[in-house]
């Protein structure tokens, strides 16, 4: 992984061990799929930029919420994707292990490219 950002290390390395875990898989899928990200910390949360800020980690009690900006670009026919906002979506991880990985590294591609 490149370019790390210590806060969001230290948000990770603060969570629960299974968010800490599912935080991990994420942040490394996007780093190995999006070349040039960078990670900053805005709004108390992780945010992943490339031109302009595409996906945001947030804990919860019971998971970790992965969101996308301009999730119009983000093909969902499993309608896993929630929110209401006009640009963005979020779907909710619970399990390191049970992640569909290749979906979400789909998303992070598609959603990288603006």
């Amino acid at each position: 992984m490149k370019q790390m950002n210590e806060q969001i290390t230290d948000y990770i390395n603060n969570a629960p061990d299974e968010q800490k875990r599912i935080m991990n898989v994420v942040r490394q899928l996007i780093h190995e799929n999006v070349p040039g990200v960078r990670e900053e910390f805005k709004w108390s949360r992780p945010v992943f930029s490339k031109k302009k800020g595409f996906a945001y980690l947030r804990t919860a009690k019971e998971y970790v919420t992965l969101g996308f900006s301009d999730f119009h670009r983000l093909d969902d026919p499993g309608n896993l994707l929630e929110g209401t906002g006009k640009d963005m979506r979020h779907i909710k991880l619970r399990s390191a292990d049970t992640m569909d990985k290749d979906l979400l590294k789909k998303w992070i591609i598609a959603s990288a490219e603006k």
